[in-house]
């Protein structure tokens, strides 16, 4: 399949009729998977469907129209699009607008809140974007492993450093990131 993928993006690079509708197709299923893994980490009663997060994935990296590396570089950025898709609806469902849905409560009455996974997530995304200001691979390794679902061998190979780099890697940005996240 990789040699399939590589040869209709060749095809499509040098502009050969009728070989931009093959991609889709050829890594609709990879999609798919990365969608579920996606959407198993979304709160009960997500009414966002795999399907449709692939559909709006393929349409966010631009379709056939991209030129991609290999099959990692184009897993990886699927993974970053579904994860700004998910990011953005997160955002979405956390904003209030004109009042709409609040109502007048009595201050002295009221628990203290708990976290939600939208506010979770919300905090990891903003966690992850100062871990990649501080350290791009190991941010991209925590993307890759986090929202694509990637095993670290999987991970490592798709950066191209050493199972060694990536345990080191992932140590590193695990610690960082629970440093991160208990300071908020």
């Amino acid at each position: 399949m990789a040699g399939e993928i590589t040869h209709l993006q060749r095809a499509i690079d040098s502009g050969e009729a009728g070989a931009d509708g093959g991609l889709f197709p050829l890594l609709y299923d990879e999609l798919r998977r990365l969608a579920a893994f996606q959407m198993a980490r979304e709160r009960p009663g997500q009414t966002l469907q795999p399907t449709a997060l692939v559909h709006e994935a393929w349409m966010r990296l631009g379709g056939d129209q991209k030129q991609w590396h290999n099959r990692a570089h184009f897993l990886g950025a699927a993974a970053e699009a579904m994860r700004r898709i998910l990011i953005d609806r997160a955002r979405k469902r956390n904003r209030v607008r004109h009042g709409a849905g609040l109502r007048r409560v009595n201050l002295e009455a009221v628990d203290v809140a708990t976290t939600t996974d939208d506010e979770t997530l919300l905090r990891l995304n903003d966690a992850l974007e100062k871990l990649a200001a501080e350290s791009p691979a190991r941010a991209e390794l925590v993307k890759l492993r986090f929202f694509a679902g990637l095993g670290l061998a999987e991970a490592a190979a798709t950066q191209g450093v050493s199972l060694a780099t990536a345990k080191r890697h992932w140590a590193y940005a695990r610690a960082w990131l629970l440093c991160e996240l208990k300071d908020r």
